[in-house]
C-alpha cells in the first residue's frame, strides 16, 4: 500500500480525570517534520510522541495538537495540612502575646494561609498512560486515512499510465507509414526541383532521415517505465522519492520524442504525454 502524506484524524478520550482530543494533521514534507501543540502540564510526553511518530512515519509535514480538559470533581475534594494549620495559630498567638492585643483567631484567615488547604493532586502517571493510548488510536487512524488517501492517487497514476501506454502504442503504430510520408515528400521535392540524383544517394538521405526521425527507442523506455512505475506502485511503501525520479525519466523520453517530431500527430502525442506525466507529479508530490 502506498500511502499520501495529506491526512487527518481526531480522537476523544474521556475518564474519570477529565476528557482530551487528539488531533492530528499533515501535509506534504521533503522528509518528516514534527510539530506538537500540548498543554504545560504534558510537555514530557512530547519526546515518546516524536518517537512513536518516527518508527512510522517517513515523511511529511506533521502537526500534533491535544485539547485537555480537567474534571472539577476530580480536583475538588480539600484536606487540611495539620501540621501547618498548627504552626500558622501558634505563631498567630505569640504574636498576640507579644503585642497585648489578645483576641480570637479567625479560622478563615489560618484557611487561606498558603499550603494549609490542599486538593488532591491528579495521577498523572495514569492520565499520561490513557492519553499515550488514545494518542496511538489517533495514530492509527490517521495512518488509515493516509492508505486510503494513498490508494487513491495510486488509481489515479494508474489511469495515466495507461493512458501513456495507448499513446506509445498510437505512435508506434503510425510511424511506418509516417516514415513511407516522409520519403514520398522527400522524392517529390526532389522532382519538384527538377533535381537528378544518384539512387543510391537517395536511399541514403532517406536512411539518414529515418534514423533521425527514429522513436522506437525512445517509446521502448516509455514502455519500460510504465512497467517499473506500476511495480513500484504495487510494492507499495515509502516510495514517493523513487516515483518522483521516474517522473524525470518520463519527462525525458517524452522531450525526445517532440524533438523527433515529423509529423502533427507524433507532436499531439507528445504533448499529450507532457500532460499525462505533469498529473501524475502532482499526485506523486503527496505520496510518502
Amino acid at each position: 500500500m502506498i500511502y499520501s502524506m495529506t491526512a487527518y484524524a481526531r480522537k476523544e478520550v474521556k475518564s474519570e480525570w477529565g476528557s482530551a482530543i487528539w488531533e492530528i494533521r499533515s501535509v506534504n514534507q521533503r522528509y518528516l517534520e514534527t510539530y506538537f501543540r500540548l498543554p504545560e502540564q504534558f510537555r514530557g510526553i512530547e519526546p515518546v510522541l516524536r518517537e512513536r511518530f518516527r518508527k512510522r512515519l517517513a515523511r511529511g509535514k506533521v502537526e500534533c495538537s491535544l485539547r485537555f480538559e480537567a474534571n472539577p470533581a476530580a480536583s475538588t475534594e480539600l484536606s487540611i495540612n495539620t501540621a501547618l494549620a498548627e504552626q500558622v495559630i501558634k505563631a498567630a498567638e505569640q504574636v498576640m502575646h507579644m503585642t497585648g492585643e489578645l483576641s480570637r483567631i479567625n479560622p478563615f484567615q489560618v484557611m487561606q494561609w498558603p499550603g494549609v488547604m490542599e486538593t488532591a493532586e491528579q495521577d498523572m502517571d495514569t492520565i499520561n498512560k490513557d492519553l499515550l493510548s488514545a494518542f496511538d488510536d489517533a495514530l492509527s487512524e490517521f495512518i488509515e486515512a493516509r492508505g486510503r488517501e494513498g490508494e487513491n492517487m495510486k488509481a489515479l497514476i494508474e489511469a495515466r499510465l495507461n493512458a501513456i501506454t495507448d499513446e506509445v502504442v498510437k505512435v508506434r503504430a503510425r510511424m511506418p507509414e509516417i516514415l513511407d510520408w516522409q520519403r514520398e515528400r522527400l522524392t517529390s521535392k526532389f522532382e519538384d526541383a527538377k533535381v537528378e540524383l544518384d539512387p543510391s544517394r537517395v536511399e541514403q538521405e532517406l536512411i539518414l532521415l529515418a534514423q533521425k526521425s527514429d522513436v522506437a527507442e525512445e517509446l521502448d523506455r516509455l514502455d519500460s517505465h510504465v512497467k517499473e512505475t506500476l511495480n513500484t506502485l504495487n510494492k507499495g511503501g515509502a516510495c514517493g522519492r523513487r516515483l518522483d525520479f521516474m517522473m524525470q525519466e518520463f519527462n525525458r523520453e517524452s522531450n525526445t520524442l517532440a524533438s523527433k517530431s515529423i509529423s502533427t500527430d507524433i507532436t499531439a502525442s507528445g504533448v499529450e504525454l507532457k500532460v499525462l506525466i505533469e498529473q501524475m507529479r502532482e499526485q506523486i508530490q503527496n505520496i510518502e
